[in-house]
């Protein structure tokens, strides 16, 4: 029988800066660079769970603004689903980390894209990211999927998500 995929909400979180810059933070336990994220609470909408996520792994206070897309694979703990919002974040944290982040960097685009440590966050980010700093710069349209190029994967990581995306639905 498969099992239930675990929800998480999160967000490709802006700062206006000259490029823009992309929040990342470092996870304590396994040492990894990931978008912040985390899981729904009991009873908790994914936006709510997004902006509380966010402003706990990064200690900002921040903006949700339009919905950017969902990113779904198999982690160590089964399937997991993640709605991500663009969000926007003042120069200044609110409030300090949570214990399970290590640290958090502000990186243009690309150098975003490079330090995250899994190869589905890294194409999720290439796709959703010209989308979301478009939106942020008042482009019409720019949230709408149909605008962004195609994602560029390698065989080995093309093969890895399918293969993950394809046991979701077993």
């Amino acid at each position: 029988m498969a099992r239930v995929p675990v929800l998480a909400a999160g967000g490709i979180v802006l700062r206006q800066a000259n490029p823009p810059l992309i929040a990342v933070v470092r996870l304590r336990k396994r040492n990894e660079w990931v978008l912040p994220k985390g899981k729904l609470d009991d009873g908790e909408t994914p936006r709510a769970a997004a902006e509380r996520e966010v402003m706990e792994e990064t200690g900002h206070d921040v903006a949700v603004h339009e919905f950017l897309g969902t990113l779904a694979y198999e982690s160590r703990g089964g399937a997991k689903v993640v709605h991500y919002w663009r969000m926007e974040a003042q120069h200044a944290p609110a409030r300090g980390l949570m214990r399970d982040v290590k640290a958090v960097e502000w990186l243009p685009l690309q150098q975003a894209v490079d330090r995250l440590s899994r190869g589905y966050e890294r194409a999720f980010l290439q796709q959703v990211g010209p989308i979301a700093l478009a939106a942020a710069n008042g482009i019409a349209g720019a949230a709408l999927p149909e605008a962004a190029e195609p994602v560029e994967m390698q065989k080995a990581e093309r093969t890895g998500f399918l293969r993950n995306l394809l046991r979701l639905f077993r």
